[in-house]
């Protein structure tokens, strides 16, 4: 899977469920509480997903010291 394909799937992902929750949002009085809130938990939940996913991908500190670890890794 290429680099950045997680992060456009998912983007996918949650825009097919932020429409399915707009027309399936229950009839009445409350429909539009439930749709802004299905849409904005989605929303929410897609960037964090996606800030997380890329700071792990590209972090903003780097390691200071590398090789701690060599002696653990068997060649």
């Amino acid at each position: 899977m290429a680099n950045g394909a997680s992060i456009i799937i998912g983007l996918v992902v949650v825009v097919i469920a932020c429409v399915a929750g707009w027309f399936f949002a229950p009839k009445g009085e409350t429909q539009t509480i439930w749709r802004s809130s299905l849409i904005l938990s989605f929303a929410s939940c897609y960037l964090m997903w996606a800030i997380t996913f890329l700071a792990q991908w590209h972090p903003l500190i780097v390691p200071r010291r590398g090789g701690l670890r060599e002696f653990a890794v068997d060649e």
